[in-house]
């Protein structure tokens, strides 16, 4: 079986001090968002086919291992 699923990231402001964050859906979720609210979301990327993928784009840094400075 194919899983032919592909996922968007975009982001959104998640409260009053305009804080913004990266969320992962599928693209027929964001589509449904873009077409009640357009505009409302910035896009970051679309199409991407691996969920994994999409978590990582959306993570950005956060999660990496700390760099070891040697001395």
């Amino acid at each position: 079986m194919t899983d032919n699923t592909s996922w968007v990231v975009y982001e959104t402001t998640i409260n009053k001090k305009n804080d913004r964050v990266n969320v992962v859906c599928e693209q027929s979720e964001w589509d449904e968002r873009e077409l009640a609210q357009p505009g409302l979301y910035k896009l970051i990327r679309a199409g991407i086919t691996n969920e994994a993928e999409a978590e990582r784009l959306a993570r950005g840094t956060t999660g990496d291992p700390k760099a070891r400075h040697v001395r």
